[in-house]
């Protein structure tokens, strides 16, 4: 319940706007305002406890406790490392960044794409900061992190080696803006070493809470271009590199003066016509990273070729540091690019180029919604499942087909796993799978269906990045998407986002008590039962008729279990129950046990916690999936199997809950956010969800 209580506090909070921004979250707690303002009274610099300057902040592994590359690092504030520190000098430019004894190459190149949007930089580092006016020693950033914004607050303690910094610096050594960046992302991803290795466009992400796609240009679409300028329409963030095959190549450069490994930003694309109807030169403004090589690109058959007037008119749209080579060159030079579409929230431009988006939440479960991919048929369909109605097509649509279609960027996203990097869990491999449907539907959609569905659509491979995406052209019509790992049974957390160039209606799958078992009459001969018997009673009348069923494999109920049972079926309150009430008990163990039998596997006595929702479901319970999570957290085995007591244990709780008690309406509310319906009015306890 708490975590219902959670959600519904934190949408509640979203909707006042908490979590952007403007409002972002306090990382850790910490109100910068408060803290700064406390340092100022007391006149003390500000000292960061939980991100404190030293060993823990450092690293791991190679930058572990006592390692050799940590061996004579001190930390020290940048007053005590150059006589006039600043904070930022004329604008923050890429020369303030200059990488250092730290694999973040990928963070930093994100950095100075940044500094190319200086409105997107201001969300990402607040103005007004300084070591002059007010200075306490404390800085804050604000990063996006899985759907919110986060404030991080440092001190500007910062490790050094010899007087000089040892991670990122500036050319003139005397502007920190960037170092005391790095270590808030460094603070948010739980060490300095959580940095080492990673893609520009997740720091990208991070700095604008905006969607990826990623893009191999020896396998480019033909569309390409186009879906080039239309990101540029819509104020998306596009980078391009060239890949390094081997670690010889670092900093080479190719035959036009490009260098292999470096990122360059995309930023602008013209289409010119200059040979005939069909032929056409295209330009594409790169940003580079390397300067003086502009004149040599250009000297290209195409640009030569130009009409003069349209050559000087694009030389006007170019500022220092840029130049415009063919597309036919750039295709040919580049290796990959990343396109970084913008969140609405972050975009400046009046027009209407922005994105309808949508977030869900969600983990995979061992045992309940750890399903794997799709070469596991037996587990697939426990995967969480999310509904998407694209009703609305695209103004100019090109589909494949005569249908009216809908572009959609499809990315999943797991959390959490740079931070966790120091526990030995690395990036799980990811990917998700899209259906058409035919018909509207909430409910989980069971194995059947995916046996005789084929997909739509799918993320081009599954994957260990952080976040897999893809774009795809839909027709108008009903989907499903279900994110999954390629194996079974790896526990993660995921958020999935869906951009939908027209307002798309989204749906998480969750499943509602549809139906109640019917109870049957009679009763088969039982000479045992005489007048109202207690649990322990029942326990063994239970265990004795148990044991004479050959189909089951079953070490009998404990007296827990049959607790329960008095406590479904005693109708009068005497913690007993009468023949009337132990017939009709009876009567459910006998469905019970005929379910349990048809899910057990091999005669093993126990089911597959992944078969535990068919089983739900044959007994009459349609449960979403935090529902599942909780019962398989908390009656599997360490193998995953549910026992014939936990089993049986499981579902008297269910129709006690269902059945016989009923809710006050702020608990009825609470549990409809799990997906489960209920008819009665009378309060009850609600601790049975607990592990």
């Amino acid at each position: 319940m708490a975590a219902v209580a959670a959600k519904v506090a934190k949408d509640r909070a979203v909707a006042e706007g908490l979590c952007t921004n403007k409002n972002p979250v306090k990382y850790l707690d910490q109100d910068y305002d408060e803290l700064r303002a406390k340092c100022l009274a007391s006149k003390t610099l500000f000292k960061d406890d939980k991100f404190p300057a030293g060993d823990s902040a450092l690293g791991y592994k190679d930058l572990a406790p006592n390692s050799p590359k940590t061996a004579g690092i001190e930390w020290k504030r940048p007053s005590e490392i150059c006589d006039k520190p600043h904070f930022i000098v004329d604008g923050a430019t890429r020369v303030d960044i200059h990488q250092g004894q730290l694999g973040d190459c990928w963070f930093l190149a994100s950095v100075a794409s940044l500094t190319l949007e200086p409105n997107l930089l201001a969300r990402v580092v607040p103005e007004k900061q300084s070591f002059e006016k007010d200075y306490a020693g404390i800085f804050h950033f604000k990063f996006w992190q899985y759907g919110e914004w986060v404030e991080v607050v440092v001190d500007d303690l910062l490790p050094t080696k010899d007087g000089h910094l040892l991670f990122v610096q500036s050319a003139e050594g005397d502007e920190f803006w960037s170092a005391l960046l790095e270590k808030a992302y460094a603070k948010l991803n739980g060490s300095y070493e959580g940095l080492t290795g990673g893609s520009p466009i997740e720091a990208m992400e991070d700095f604008t809470g905006g969607i990826s796609e990623a893009y191999d240009l020896k396998k480019a679409p033909d569309d390409l271009y186009q879906i080039m300028q239309k990101a540029l329409k819509a104020e998306s963030l596009l980078g391009c590199s060239i890949e390094i095959t081997n670690p010889n190549e670092t900093e080479d450069t190719t035959s036009r003066h490009l260098v292999k490994g470096h990122a360059y930003s995309i930023t602008g694309a013209e289409e010119e016509k200059q040979y005939s109807s069909l032929e056409l030169a295209y330009h594409t403004g790169v940003y580079q990273w390397t300067e003086g090589n502009r004149m040599l690109l250009r000297r290209s058959s195409e640009w030569n070729n130009v009409d003069p007037k349209v050559r000087a008119a694009l030389d006007r749209k170019a500022d220092d540091g840029e130049f415009w080579m063919a597309y036919s060159d750039w295709i040919k030079e580049f290796t990959r690019l990343d396109i970084c579409n913008l969140h609405p929230d972050s975009l400046t431009s009046k027009e209407q180029h922005k994105w309808s988006t949508t977030m869900f939440n969600g983990n995979w479960i061992r045992g309940s919604t750890a399903g794997g991919c799709l070469n596991f048929p037996a587990t697939f369909w426990t995967n969480p499942q999310f509904r998407i109605n694209l009703t609305d097509p695209d103004h100019d649509h090109d589909g494949p087909t005569d249908d009216p279609c809908c572009t959609v960027i499809v990315g999943l996203m797991q959390k959490f796993r740079r931070q966790q990097k120091k526990l030995g869990d690395d990036l799980l491999t990811i990917g998700y799978a899209v259906y058409r449907m035919l018909n509207k539907t909430d409910i989980h959609l069971d194995k059947g269906f995916f046996q005789s569905t084929v997909s739509v659509a799918r993320s081009n491979a599954f994957t260990n990045m952080r976040e897999v995406s893809q774009r795809m052209k839909l027709p108008v019509g009903h989907y499903l998407i279900v994110p999954s790992t390629f194996e079974p049974l790896k526990p993660g957390d995921f958020l999935l986002r869906i951009y939908s160039e027209k307002s798309a209606v989204t749906l998480y799958v969750r499943g509602l008590r549809t139906d109640v078992m019917h109870e049957g009459k009679g009763l088969t001969k039982n000479s045992l039962l005489k007048g109202e018997v207690t649990a322990k009673g029942i326990q063994t009348i239970l265990n004795q008729l148990l044991s004479k069923n050959t189909d089951l494999k079953s070490n009998g109920l404990t007296l827990d279990t049959c607790r329960e049972m008095v406590s479904l079926m005693d109708m009068d309150g005497t913690r007993t129950l009468s023949l009337t009430e132990f017939k009709t008990l009876w009567l459910k163990l006998q469905k019970y046990i005929n379910i349990f039998i048809k899910n057990e596997k091999n005669k093993s006595g126990s089911v597959d916690a992944h078969e535990m929702r068919l089983a739900l479901k044959d007994a009459g319970f349609s449960l979403n999936n935090k529902v599942q999570q909780t019962i398989a957290q908390r009656y599997s085995e360490s193998d995953l199997t549910i026992n014939f007591d936990s089993f049986i244990c499981c579902l008297i709780r269910l129709d006690t809950l269902m059945s016989k008690c009923t809710f006050t309406a702020h608990a009825r509310w609470k549990f409809s956010e799990l997906g489960i319906k209920f008819t009665s009015q009378e309060p009850i306890d609600t601790n049975w969800l607990a592990p």
